[in-house]
Parts: structure tokens; sequence; C-alpha cells
């Protein structure tokens, strides 16, 4: 068993989608761009909020990708909060853990405080030890360094530690960190994508992830 299990939250323990999109909406449409469709929009969560701006703009300015991020947090974070699903067997999985002794984490593009009242609504912040988001870090996944301080400061070394992701970024993260990872296909990104990266299991749901993990 690792001695640590940490997760990334959009598409791997909870699905924010309804909540997002309408934040894109709202964004998008008050910088004078057309109102993306829900796939679309889908398919850029996991990376940082101006990233996704860039990728379905192709504009780069900062300072647009700034209002960007206003615009969609006055509507996304309450609506993330209150509205936000968690996959089936999330509950389950990370209670699991902790009763077995494992650390657990969760390592985000999404704001720390948001996940963290998130988790707050589900009954669930005591089950996860740390939470480190977007504001926490300098340089988001792939690189390691969310990962790498969220295990620093739970004193576990990056090989008796697993990371669970929905997106090449987490594996990425997982990669550059030298931690175990794990995919977890609740999202967009297909099985395939994950091979470069040799994960330790690909899980199709949360409940085969628990199965896996002896949980």
């Amino acid at each position: 068993m690792f001695q640590a299990v940490c997760f990334d939250f959009d598409y791997t323990l909870g699905d924010c989608t309804d909540s997002i999109v309408a934040g894109f909406v709202h964004g998008l449409t008050g910088l004078g761009w057309p109102a993306p469709d829900r796939e679309t929009v889908r398919g850029t969560i996991g990376y940082m909020l101006e990233d996704s701006y860039a990728m379905l703009t192709g504009d780069r300015d900062p300072a647009r990708q700034a209002k960007f991020r206003a615009l969609f947090t006055e509507v996304a974070r309450e609506r993330q909060i209150h509205e936000t699903i968690l996959f089936p067997g999330a509950p389950e999985l990370l209670r699991g853990l902790r009763e077995l002794g494992v650390k657990t984490a969760i390592v985000s593009t999404k704001r720390g405080d948001t996940i963290e009242l998130i988790l707050e609504n589900h009954g669930l912040r005591d089950a996860v030890e740390l939470v480190i988001g977007s504001a926490d870090v300098k340089r988001p996944k792939p690189d390691p360094e969310g990962l790498l301080f969220v295990l620093e400061r739970l004193g576990v070394n990056p090989e008796d530690a697993l990371f669970c992701g929905d997106t090449v970024l987490d594996a990425g993260a997982a990669q550059n960190a030298g931690t175990h990872f794990a995919a977890v296909l609740n999202g967009t990104t297909g099985a395939e994508a994950f091979a470069p990266f040799q994960p330790d299991h690909i899980s199709p749901d949360l409940w085969d992830l628990a199965r896996w993990l002896g949980v």
C-alpha cells in the first residue's frame, strides 16, 4: 500500500461541468467572444483558466486573460461550491484510505479554497489532509511543484506516493515528481493517451480504483 494517495479534483473526484460551462459563457461573451458549447469547454477542464481562455480564443494578452478569470469567477465560484457532484465511490474511497492510515491530498488547477468548501459541503473536509490549488503554486501541472510540495508537507517520499488524475497533465506531473500514477477515466481523455506515461493502473471509475488499492 502507498503511504500517500493524492488526487486531481475535476473529472477525478468531482464533476463541476455545469458551473464551469456557465462561467466560460459569462467570461467569453463578456469579452466579446461567442458562447462556447459544452463539449468544447469540457475539453479544457484541468488546464489553468488563462490557458483555457487562450486555447479557445487564441488571445494570450495577460490583461484579457485576467479579465476572463474575474468574469468566470463572478458566476462559477459559488455555483461550484454548491452544485459540484462527486463521482460515485469518491466518499468511500477517501474515507477508506484514511481508515487504512494512508495520507490523502488534492493537487488541482482549481482554487484550493473552492475545493475545501466543496469538500465541506459534502461532509468530506476531514477525509483529505491537504489541498493545494492554483493560487498555491507558481507553476501548474505538469510541473511537479504542487505535488512535491504536498508530499514534503505530508512527509512522504515520491516513490511511496500515488497520484490519481484524468488528464495527461496529471500524468506528466506524476512522472516529473517521481510518483506512481493511476489514470481515472472520468473525464474526456481516453486510456490510449496515457500509454506514453506507463501508468501503474487505469481505472474506468473510482470503484475500480478503490478495488485496485484494496480499499
